[in-house]
């Protein structure tokens, strides 16, 4: 496979993995190219065309050859120079993916955050509260990064003359969508039957071994789950923390995240939300580890490296 074949699978299966579904997708893909047409030239100059193909912001080929047939790739959840130097020390390594971004893919990390807004209006939270909350978080995310070395892995990547790409949403879908089905396949009764069944996907029970496995952050163990959803596990970054209260209200009793922040645990609790965190490494280890079967099934080598807890499934 190419570089490119590669890439366009990612941004395929995650697409399938979206909650919003295809369809919504594409109108919200034709709704941007409308408003890139209507757009002067010099706004014209300094957009992401890629934006117009590709749902997810933050997943982008970074540097290298497109069209570089691919062989052998060393994977991690954070790819900076060490990881790119260690891809020289190996040799032989044709490509080198990242899950968490760099580069413009990070610069635009907010732009992806939109993804959130439609989750929660599936969960029932009204569209219009959704929106002002989230895009008051979503300009918080844009300020906190706008100071950010952004280029520093890719210059890196330039300089070894290292192909590097990165994956972020596009995965993060896949593992959202796993774990949704199993829950809803296995119907959970109490919130430490979530936990349980966590812990019998096998990135989840690597982690435990190491002390970073499921975790009730909220919540007894003998709650009962109510409604679950899975507003934590894909979007970007952590939405708007007064979003609780309005879940609360939509009926739902449980969310499952890869993590939480204080701030946000305190609204969930005020709202009396059960939170269980599956654990951020191992989330998206099994995200990225959906992905690299497909890949490896066609015979590609894969290293894991960077906390990517790998496991196979096929």
């Amino acid at each position: 496979m190419t570089i490119q074949e590669i890439y366009n699978l990612a941004i395929n299966k995650g697409i399938s993995a979206d909650f919003r579904g295809k369809e919504e997708i594409e109108k919200i893909q034709s709704r941007l190219k409308e408003k890139y047409e209507k757009m002067e030239a010099d706004e014209k100059e300094e957009f992401d065309l890629e934006r117009l193909t590709n749902p997810f912001s933050d997943s982008r080929i970074l540097f290298g050859d497109p069209q570089k047939e691919v062989k052998r790739i060393l994977a991690g959840i954070d790819i900076d120079g060490e990881e790119l130097l260690l891809s020289e020390k190996l040799g032989g390594i044709d490509l080198v993916i990242s899950h968490h971004p760099r580069g413009k893919a990070l610069a635009n990390l907010d732009d992806v955050m939109q993804l959130q807004i439609d989750l929660l209006a599936k969960f029932g939270v009204p569209i219009n509260i959704a929106e002002k909350l989230l895009r008051k978080r979503i300009d918080e995310v844009a300020r906190g990064i706008s100071p950010a070395n952004h280029n520093r892995t890719v210059d890196t990547a330039r300089i070894l003359n290292m192909p590097f790409i990165c994956l972020h949403t596009a995965c993060d879908n896949l593992a959202a969508k796993f774990i949704d089905e199993k829950l809803k396949k296995d119907s959970p009764v109490f919130i430490e039957d979530v936990v349980k069944l966590l812990k019998e996907i096998p990135e989840y029970k690597e982690a435990g071994k190491i002390g970073a496995g499921p975790k009730i952050f909220i919540g007894d163990p003998e709650n009962r789950v109510g409604k679950i959803v899975m507003t934590e596990m894909t979007g970007g970054t952590e939405g708007a923390p007064e979003i609780y209260e309005k879940l609360s209200q939509a009926g739902v009793g449980t969310i499952v995240g890869m993590h939480i922040s204080e701030k946000h645990r305190e609204e969930a609790e005020k709202a009396n939300i059960n939170v269980v965190v599956a654990g951020h490494m191992s989330s998206d280890s099994l995200g990225v580890n959906l992905f690299l079967d497909e890949i490896e099934r066609r015979g590609i080598e894969i290293i894991p490296c960077s906390g990517l807890i790998r496991v196979k499934r096929f």
